[in-house]
């Protein structure tokens, strides 16, 4: 494969990851949970109810997995609603 098609194809793999992250971002607001997209879609940044660090969530592991907390926590990015339920009661914590 020359270098024009591996550009190609690592383009469309960080599309993928930034539809994910846009999809979970949906699902969070749809809850009321406070996030935004940051650096070019490549991560979300969660916003906790009450003051303190937000968590920041990326799509990793080959583009199979939302992941945060310096990837201790994941969920499969095939169920946003789901990952949306587990962030929203870490960040309650």
């Amino acid at each position: 494969m020359n270098s024009a098609m591996l550009a190609a194809l690592a383009g469309l793999g960080q599309q993928e990851e930034a539809n994910a992250l846009i999809r979970l971002r949906d699902v969070l607001a749809s809850r009321g949970v406070n996030a935004e997209l940051r650096d070019n879609n490549s991560a979300l940044m969660v916003h906790r109810p009450d003051p303190g660090m937000p968590v920041w969530v990326f799509v990793g592991y080959g583009g199979a997995y939302y992941s945060w907390q310096n990837a201790e926590k994941r969920h499969t990015v095939e169920d946003p609603e789901g990952a949306a339920n587990v962030l929203a009661e870490y960040i309650a914590k």
